[in-house]
């Protein structure tokens, strides 16, 4: 299933491939855990920010994922394209999670573009746990395929 939609991601022109160092794939995966960090400081304070902080933690996880197997998007579509690829690598056994995080994008895109979308604290709650089991997951990935990433998941 996953060979099949990088096959497709990459003849639509969504994906294409890119060597990445080890840099960047712990940058990415460090500022991913530094969103959560601060999503964490935000749940039950602001509600928004929770969201959208566990929103991009998310997000720069799933482009570490990507690079992780040499890609990165390349349309205009590169949130859709990164939950996308991150569904499909991680395999049926996430589909809860990936299936919010696929409605975390469209909301976010809708907090972002339309006015008086409503959250609650109940979704801010759930995308935060969310991101942190999905990025401590990317991070176990990483750390499998190459010994040298060295990031604890841990939250300050």
């Amino acid at each position: 299933m996953a060979e099949k939609l990088t096959a497709r991601l990459l003849a639509e022109g969504k994906l294409r491939r890119q060597k990445a160092g080890i840099g960047q794939i712990e940058g990415l995966l460090r500022q991913a855990m530094l969103d959560l960090s601060e999503a964490r400081k935000t749940a039950g304070i602001a509600e928004r920010a929770t969201y959208i902080m566990a929103y991009m933690a998310m997000l720069k996880a799933g482009r570490a994922l990507l690079l992780l197997h040499g890609y990165v998007p390349d349309d205009g579509a590169q949130h859709r394209t990164v939950v996308e690829f991150a569904a499909a690598k991680l395999g049926s056994k996430w589909d809860e999670v990936t299936i919010r995080f696929e409605r975390m994008r469209r909301k976010r895109n809708d907090m972002t573009y339309e006015p008086g979308v409503m959250l609650s604290r109940s979704e801010a709650l759930q995308a935060f746990n969310d991101a942190a089991t999905l990025v401590r997951a990317i991070i176990d990935i990483a750390k499998a395929a190459d010994p040298q990433v060295r990031i604890p998941f841990k939250m300050s």
